[in-house]
């Protein structure tokens, strides 16, 4: 169990996005939890939480569901029940956190690109203070009022948070979470 009077950062520990996510929440002392589930092997294993199959029923939603409200199919998912335990593992890092941060790219129907999208929707539909950092424009948003708005140097203000995004995590990407950390934390917390 993370220490509650320290920042702690809730992820999925896969490659790109949430590895770096990771990798400065570590440099910086903070606390981790990685969240995973049977047949899913992430990249971080710091603060690992298996989440079981009863765990995951806690976060239900069908993969219809997402399809829907995301207005695109996830190809490569063909085993359903792999998809299902992955959307249902974001929402346990979503709704773990009081505020999300992803790394990824606005699409211009507002959604966030590939199965990130799904924790930035998530997101809005739990009411959670949601940023973005846009790859292609590089940039950060946040969600306000049903559209994005410029967000120049947002912090983590809160002790528990989400952070998440593409595996295709480009450089300016790995510098915008760097620099978010800084920004946050400076050297109050590093051990």
């Amino acid at each position: 169990m993370p220490d509650p009077t320290r920042p702690t950062l809730f992820s999925g520990g896969a490659a790109g996005s949430e590895a770096a996510f990771g990798a400065a929440a570590e440099s910086h002392g903070l606390d981790e939890v990685t969240f995973s589930f049977e047949g899913h092997v992430p990249t971080r294993l710091r603060g690992l939480r298996l989440l079981s199959a009863d765990d995951l029923a806690l976060r239900d939603v069908s993969v219809q569901y997402v399809t829907k409200l995301m207005g695109r199919s996830y190809p490569g998912h063909a085993d359903e029940g792999s998809f299902r335990a992955l959307i249902q593992s974001i929402c346990w890092q979503v709704i773990s956190g009081q505020e999300v941060f992803v790394v990824g790219e606005i699409l211009p129907d507002l959604t966030v690109r590939g199965g990130t999208g799904w924790g930035a929707e998530f997101a809005k539909l739990c009411d959670k203070p949601l940023f973005v950092f846009d790859q292609r424009r590089e940039a950060w948003f946040r969600w306000d009022s049903g559209h994005w708005s410029s967000a120049r140097h947002p912090v983590i203000g809160k002790f528990r948070f989400t952070g998440t995004g593409t595996r295709d995590l480009a450089p300016a990407g790995a510098q915008a979470i760097t620099e978010l950390f800084h920004r946050s934390f400076g050297a109050r917390f590093t051990s």
